[in-house]
């Protein structure tokens, strides 16, 4: 047998193509037998058949699968050693931590590996995984086949002890008692198949095929009679085994394998020790193994907060191209929801963002940034000289506001840019090509406005993806008060079936293929994140504003189950129009700037627009930079 790709789309390195874990699996080169390509990435190979051909000819597939979070623990495990003097493996981490399982039962998962989206974070309350092979089941369950399959809710009524666990034969027992008489895995159908039903090993393995590409050819349906009148032969009622079919063929829509929901399990569980233990250590590698995940920068930032840990911002003096680890942390306040975790988390360093961060700024030039600035720079002209940097790459940094070590926001930067001496650098300032230098050298100081805090956020996001200095819903909250929008905090204290409103930034939409139309949103205000149902009706009636808002506001009713919190949407409003308020423009849009009415004499639109609803009428022709500047969620399907 020889060695192949399950995907041909993965690249794999032509040296693995004959050894994978020291061990030889083939008698002779791939290109012996199989046409490969050189792929994108350099060392990479691709498999030019299709996979299922691969198999028709009985050649050997192995999945191997490039996961993000397996580049974070280790990055966190380096981190662990180097500042926290504590060496760890995956092997080696304390076994059924219970202060690990109690923050995974609130649903306290951020950015940890597989249970941090919202299906996941609306099941673990339910489920309370209190040990190793609930989280292997909780990996499991939470997929479409067991969700079309009707698998979930009878698991979770017999794990909380609202229905009875029940056997209909001893075999059966054997074969699904570790999932209280629920077929959650591949497997438990296929020892369903050959101890109720009579299969062979063989004809079984075809059934797990068969569900393996039932959306694709659908045969799965020709194991129907066999299975269903295998099971009434060997004595089992005829609606228990349809109904056993039917769960079964809800693997079709994608099911787990239990030893795959076992590895997983794994990283699952090592994630939330890490995030549990050590915040510090936790966000500094998952910022560092970026892109993954559900959530962008900004909200693993804010939940790092959130759980006590200080964080400071990219500096030209400081910062390296990963975000990194500094003694001597001032904690931050921890958020009341985690006040549970205080003795337990381990902060005792802050987290240095990295310049990864800042938008057109390459890793060479970070390099080339912190090799050279022994002693630290001291201006921006130090910088320019002694790194070799071009102006552009400079003006990056103070757009990303990286110079204040050196005392200079942003605004007072990014003129200290524009002075360099434009004779040296590679593109010369038309205005300053005639100067010459020395003249430049006798420009005088010039002492610029400071830049609104509002505008300072807007241009963070625009530079960084986030801001440590306010968020963005802050700026709008009075407006948002008066009109009775509620904060997000304020949900986990009010009562299941109120009426409430709440607005906020779009993180991420989801519309699964298993929910029949429905949209689940989460959004973020500076006090949390919430979670919203869209039921179909409502998403076709505010449709646009579901997909293309960056700012919402929803109307619905609150829904709360077992420590889960759902609004149930009936009405969205778009708010993005809101945001210019941020930088400072809302009262000088449409009007007049003071002594204007002598040159042109005419009534200030201000004047005509009463107080109560000046904001968001005049905010609906302002500019369209500001809002750009913020995230538009990130959508799963």
């Amino acid at each position: 047998k020889m060695f192949t790709l399950t995907n041909q789309l993965i690249g794999f390195p032509r040296h693995l193509s004959q050894h994978v874990g020291g061990f030889v699996i083939t008698r002779d080169r791939l290109s012996s037998l199989i046409p490969i390509e050189n792929a994108a990435m350099q060392d990479r190979t691709i498999v030019e058949w299709d996979k299922d051909d691969l198999e028709s000819l009985g050649m050997l597939k192995i999945d191997i699968l490039a996961l993000g979070m397996l580049t974070c623990i280790r990055k966190a495990f380096t981190f662990l050693a180097r500042h926290y003097n504590r060496h760890e493996t995956l092997a080696s981490l304390p076994d059924e931590d219970e202060k690990t399982y109690d923050m995974i039962c609130r649903a306290d998962t951020v950015g940890v590996f597989q249970i941090e989206s919202r299906a996941q974070m609306s099941m673990l309350p339910r489920l309370k995984p209190r040990c190793y092979y609930d989280l292997v089941i909780e990996v499991a369950i939470v997929r479409p086949g067991p969700i079309q399959g009707d698998m979930v809710h009878p698991y979770l009524r017999r794990r909380q002890g609202l229905e009875p666990v029940e056997f209909p034969s001893p075999e059966l027992r054997g074969v699904l008692g570790k999932t209280l008489g629920v077929p959650l895995f591949q497997e438990q159908a296929m020892n369903i198949a050959i101890v109720a039903a009579g299969f062979t090993p063989g004809e079984a393995d075809k059934l797990r095929r068969a569900m393996a590409t039932f959306r694709r050819v659908g045969t799965i349906q020709t194991f129907n009679d066999k299975m269903v009148e295998g099971m009434v032969a060997n004595g089992y009622d005829r609606t228990f085994a349809e109904h056993c079919f039917k769960q079964i063929e809800g693997f079709g829509e994608y099911g787990f394998p239990e030893s795959h929901a076992a590895s997983f399990a794994l990283l699952v569980y090592a994630s939330c020790w890490l995030k549990c233990h050590y915040p510090d250590v936790f966000c500094a590698a998952i910022l560092n193994s970026q892109p993954m995940g559900f959530y962008a920068p900004a909200q693993l930032v804010r939940d790092a907060r959130e759980h006590g840990v200080e964080m400071r911002p990219a500096d030209i003096n400081h910062s390296d191209w990963d975000a990194t680890l500094e003694p001597d942390a001032e904690p931050h306040p921890i958020s009341p929801q985690h006040k549970s975790m205080a003795g337990i988390m381990r902060h005792s360093h802050a987290v240095r963002l990295g310049l990864r961060l800042v938008k057109g700024f390459g890793e060479a030039d970070a390099q080339i940034l912190a090799a050279r600035r022994a002693g630290g720079y001291d201006s921006v002209r130090d910088l320019w000289l002694r790194s070799g940097l071009t102006r552009a790459a400079i003006e990056k940094l103070a757009d990303a506001d990286a110079f204040r070590s050196i005392g200079l926001d942003r605004r007072d930067a990014l003129w200290a840019v524009r002075a360099l001496d434009p004779l040296s650098a590679p593109e010369s300032l038309p205005l300053f090509a005639a100067a010459g230098a020395a003249s430049l050298q006798n420009e005088p100081d010039v002492h610029l406005p400071p830049m609104p805090l509002g505008e300072h956020v807007i241009h963070d996001y625009r530079a960084l993806s986030l801001s440590l200095k306010a968020h963005p819903v802050s700026f709008v909250r009075d407006w948002l008060t008066a009109h009775r929008y509620t904060p997000n905090t304020e949900l986990h204290t009010t009562h299941s079936g109120k009426r409430i409103s709440i607005a906020g930034l779009v993180l991420v939409r989801q519309r699964p293929g298993s929910a029949k139309g429905v949209v689940f949103e989460t959004i973020e205000d500076e006090t949390g994140i919430a979670n919203v149902i869209v039921w179909p009706k409502v998403f076709e009636k505010y449709r646009t504003t579901v997909l293309a808002s960056r700012f919402v506001g929803i109307r619905g009713r609150l829904q709360s189950q077992d420590g889960v919190i759902h609004l149930v949407a009936d009405h969205l409003e778009d708010l993005t129009h809101l945001l210019v308020a941020i930088a400072g423009e809302a009262e000088d849009i449409g009007g007049l700037a003071n002594a204007d009415e002598v040159k042109n004499p005419s009534q200030d639109i201000r004047q005509k627009i009463k107080p109560a609803t000046r904001l968001p009428k005049v905010l609906k022709t302002a500019p369209r930079l500001t809002t750009r500047a913020l995230p538009g969620g990130r959508n799963f399907h």
